[in-house]
This record gives C-alpha cells, structure tokens and sequence, in this order.
C-alpha cells in the first residue's frame, strides 16, 4: 500500500532535536499553498506538545528552501474579504512558530523568497549556505503587494529600518554573505557546516541578533514621518503611485504602525488584502504566471551548451558574448581584427565588476570570455551566434564561411531583428540548424530572448535554443518567423501611431507625457 503524498515531515534525533524537512510532493520547488501551511501549522502544535530541545526547518528540494507563496492561489481570491482571511491564517502560522518555547533555526539554501524568507523570519536564528546561488529577499513589491505573512512587521526591528525597507521596496535578493553582513541571517557557511551549525544554536542558545542603536534610530516615531518623505521620494522616480501602489503603501504601514507589533500585523494583512484584489496586482501576478511558463521550456533538452562562439563584436554582439560568460559559459568573441574586439571586452569587464564585485570572481569571468579574431572557435563551440549588422548578403556571406566548420551538431543561431530565417538559409547545406535568438538591447537588462523558427527549423535545433535561454538566465519566446517577430510587430504600430500623431501637429512632449500616465 502506497503511503500518502506529503508536503512535509519531522524526524528527531538523538538529542532530541526536530528536523522538519520541507518536501512538497509532485513539484521541483517548495511554495506555501493554503494546504502547505495547514500541514505545517498541524505539526507545529504537534511539536508543541511533544517539546523537542529545538527545530530545524530546512528543504529536501534541491534548488532551494522555499520560493514563497503560491502565487497561482493568488488568482483564485475574488474579494477583499476572502484575501484577509487567507492573508491572516499564514499571518496565524508563523505567529505559532515564533511562539514556540524552544530554539528555531531555519537552515537556508537555494531560494529563500518571498512568504519563505518570512517563514524565516519567524524563526529565532537563520543560517544560510554561503554560496552564490543562495538568495533571500522579499520580491512581492513585483507582484503589485508586499510581504503580508509578517515580513514587515520582523524585518524592520532586526535589520532596521532603512535596510529593512531597502530589501522590501527594490523587491532585490541578496546571496548569503550579503545577508550575513546584513543581520539578516546569523551564519552564513559552507554546506558541510550547515548542519552543525545549526545544531550548536539549539543546543547553546546564543543571543539572536539585534541591529545596532543607530540602525533603530530611523524607527523613532520623530523620524519616521521625514524617511517614509525621502523613501516615497525615492520610489517616485521609478514607480509612479497611480500605476504601482504597493510600495507607497509599504512606506505608509511602516510609517503609521511601526510602533505597535500587533498593529503592524493587522494592517499589514489589510493592506495586502487591498492590494492583492485590485488591477494592478492581478496583472503582475498574470505576468509573473507567464514569466514562469516562459521558464519551464527547454527542460527536456539534453545537450547542454558550454561553450558559445559569438561573431560580430559590436554592442550586441559583445554584450550577448560577454553575458554568456557572466553566467557561466566558455565564450570566444570573433570580429575582423583585435581592435575591434577590445572594446567589447572592456565593456564585458565592466559588467562583471557589477555584478560580480570581488575580483577573483571578475578574474574567471574575464578567462571565460577569450577574443578569436581567427575564428578557431567556431570549430569547437556548441552553438554558434551571428550578430553582425542587418544585412541579408552579408550574413549569407557569413555562413557560408563558416558552416563547413561547425561541428555535426552545432547549432546556427541569428540575432537578426527584421529578417526572415527563408531569405538567410537560401545558400546552406543544413538549413535546418539555423535558428533566431533574438536578444534585445541592453542585453544585461533585457530578460525577453525571441527564439525564432519557421516551418524548416529542426524541433531540436528550437530545443536546444530555447535551453541556452534558459542557461543564461533569460526568457526564451517562440515565435513564428514573420516580419518584427512578435516585440517589433507590437512596437512598431504604437511608435507609428505617436509619430502620425505628431505630424497631425501634437507636440512631441505631450505624445510622451500621456504615454508616461498610460502607464
């Protein structure tokens, strides 16, 4: 007899510790449905009886802790009042789990996002693995709400408030030696460490961490009224209030609740409540539902590239190859000579001290990214992108240079933005390999890729494209190859509309104010 699926389950070892482990069933990652947090409020007051020396919450999930809530049940509340009882009840399960009256760890790895790190949150300590692809924050303001399972209310007295407020109104992530200088996790370690260290805070019971005096001071109700003017100020410049309410009423909460705990709860579930029903929210939260789509495809591809050649050093051409090195992959950079590869590699250094910042880190990117004015890599490189300017000649041109040298199975790609795969495969011998990855500019911001096909590209071919996407860290989009694709197709009539309007004598300020308040 087969044993039920479950979300979660405990087990206790010989010192009497609780290691609650969670495992959602049937799902690569661990979100909090309402089913979730009813199974975990049910062992919590198990655990409450049983009164182990201390619980450890952690993840058998590979990629991570938890993702946060399910956002899918956010599409399903169709009132206000509907949303607050549901917003309440997780408020009600983590209040259980800070009330425990034994030591709590939660043990992070992988994504900690969201209703997760706010699970976190209620726990008395957090120790986090230290790599990388260690993430915690709390991106609802993305979603068109903010935290409403506590977040606000236990981030602000343990970070502060203007660190607290940071982490929640840019909606960023942090990995987990940011969040250790941060006081947002007590340890970050290595992840031979974790266990142990988790163990030694149960059993040792040191003091949780607490923000210095001056970290507070932002929290005096005499200051607050004059940082929530500079945090809106802030926020102004990138989100107007009318399009994007969540974060003024995240500075609003903070503002008016911040000296009452339990006051803050309560109006942090009914402002969530307000916002989770409303235009705004429903939208984002259908994005991000698209967004997660975009996400799942590419999953089946099995070949997975290492090694990408880019020829065509310009803007798009070295920013595409300077990315592919950024996440990960060996790159070679081809244009006509060293000169007009150099600036593309300054540029590709420059990203990864951004986004990288230590030097050793910046130093692998940086040997990871290899200038091939000879082109030696198109022989070895799994998939091989053309991007150099938009013309037909020239690219077919191109290709027949380079197609007796790419590998059996390589793949063609063309960052083409306007021109159909029909006219660039006319002259190849496997017309079949050639595919789009459409990227758009600025590559490093941009996370859309249109990956083009047509009726004569291989299904593999659009896999494997569809999989680089994906490695890289992008949203791949398939589209059907026919004039603009699909972004341009979109684009191009609300340019040209603007443009009719301004020849009809509208001045060209007035074309962009209106644009600006439709959002």
């Amino acid at each position: 007899m087969n044993e039920p699926a479950r979300d979660l389950y405990t087990e206790t070892d010989a010192d009497g510790i609780a290691w609650l482990h969670f495992d959602r069933a049937g799902a690569s990652t661990n979100v909090l449905s309402a089913a979730v947090l009813e199974a975990l409020y049910e062992e919590l007051l198990r655990l409450e009886q049983e009164r182990p020396r201390g619980l450890v919450i952690l993840s058998d999930k590979e990629n991570g802790f938890i993702a946060g809530a399910d956002v899918r049940e956010f599409i399903r509340l169709h009132s206000r009042d509907e949303a607050l009882a549901a917003i309440q009840r997780g408020q009600a399960v983590f209040d259980r789990l800070e009330a425990l009256p034994f030591p709590t760890v939660a043990l992070i790895h992988g994504f900690c996002l969201g209703g997760g790190l706010e699970l976190a949150l209620a726990c008395r300590y957090r120790v986090a693995r230290d790599d990388r692809g260690t993430r915690l924050g709390l991106p609802e303001v993305r979603l068109g709400i903010h935290p409403g399972f506590g977040g606000s209310v236990r981030s602000v007295p343990l970070l502060g408030p203007l660190r607290a407020m940071d982490l929640m109104l840019s909606g960023r992530s942090v990995d987990g030696r940011a969040a250790r200088r941060m006081g947002l996790v007590d340890h970050a370690l290595p992840e031979r460490h974790l266990r142990r260290a988790a163990r030694h805070m149960i059993l040792n019971a040191p003091p949780p961490h607490r923000p210095s005096r001056l970290q507070l001071l932002g929290n005096h109700p005499w200051l607050r009224p004059l940082l929530a003017r500079v945090l809106e100020r802030q926020v102004a410049k990138k989100a107007p209030r009318e399009h994007y309410p969540a974060p003024y009423a995240l500075i609003d909460l903070w503002q008016h609740h911040a000296d009452s705990p339990r006051g803050m709860m309560h109006a942090e579930a009914e402002s969530v409540a307000r916002l989770i029903v409303g235009p705004v929210a429903q939208n984002l939260i259908r994005v991000f539902g698209l967004q997660e789509k975009l996400k799942a495809l590419g999953r089946s591809d099995r070949a997975k590239a290492r090694h990408v050649h880019v020829v065509g050093a310009g803007i798009m051409g070295g920013d595409i190859a300077a990315w592919c090195a950024l996440r990960g992959l060996h790159v070679t950079l081809q244009d006509q000579n060293a000169e007009r590869i150099a600036p593309a590699v300054a540029r590709a250094h420059k990203l990864f001290q951004r986004r990288l910042r230590r030097p050793r880190p910046v130093q692998e990117a940086m040997d990871r990214l290899m200038p091939d004015p000879r082109g030696l890599g198109v022989a070895r490189a799994d998939v091989v992108i053309e991007a150099i300017f938009e013309d037909a000649d020239a690219k077919r041109a191109l290709y027949a240079e380079i197609e007796p040298r790419l590998r059996e199975d390589a793949v063609l790609a063309t960052n083409t933005s306007s021109i159909p795969l029909e006219a660039l495969r006319r002259n190849l011998q496997r017309p079949e390999r050639l595919v789009g990855l459409h990227f758009f500019n600025p590559v490093a911001k941009m996370q859309l890729v249109e990956i083009v096909r047509d009726g004569n590209t291989d299904p593999v071919v659009v896999n494997r494209a569809i999989a680089l996407a994906r490695r890289i860290d992008r949203l791949p989009l398939p589209v059907t190859s026919t004039p603009g694709f699909l972004v341009n197709r979109i684009l191009m009539p609300y340019l040209l509309e603007a443009v009719q309007l301004e020849s009809e004598g509208v001045p060209a300020e007035e074309i962009d104010r209106q644009a600006r308040a439709f959002g």
